[in-house]
């Protein structure tokens, strides 16, 4: 799955859905269907974004941010999705978790490129 390291996002409050696997040895066609549900869900009333990092061993978090409960429960029910996930319970994954919360503050840190960091490239959203 390529992505930007992180998404861009409105100002909270949205929705958060927490995809935590464990992946079963090999891609056997992971690779492909992870983009084209990043893709397929880009397109879904309600979505904002998403984030995903994987390590080595095969564990990996992927964030979705959504913009109400409605839009999840919405794409959870979408019929390829649906055939994704049965068949990551069938070939990729060892172990998952979903978690879904509510985010009602963020902030964050941009480092200038040319500048030394201070306290006034730290952001916040509320």
């Amino acid at each position: 799955m390529s992505l930007p390291s992180f998404a861009t996002l409105p100002a909270p409050p949205y929705h958060v859905v927490t995809f935590a696997s464990q992946r079963t040895d090999g891609d056997n066609g992971y690779g492909a269907m992870a983009d084209a549900m990043l893709a397929l869900a880009g397109q879904q009333p309600g979505f904002l974004g998403a984030e995903s990092a994987r390590d080595e061993a095969g564990f990996g978090i992927t964030n979705s941010y959504w913009r109400d409960e409605e839009s999840i429960r919405a794409w959870k029910q979408v019929v390829d999705h649906l055939a994704a996930q049965r068949r990551g319970r069938r070939d990729w994954y060892r172990h998952y978790a979903v978690r879904i919360g509510v985010i009602h503050r963020a902030y964050g840190f941009d480092r200038p490129e040319t500048a030394a960091a201070t306290d006034e490239n730290a952001f916040e959203s509320t």
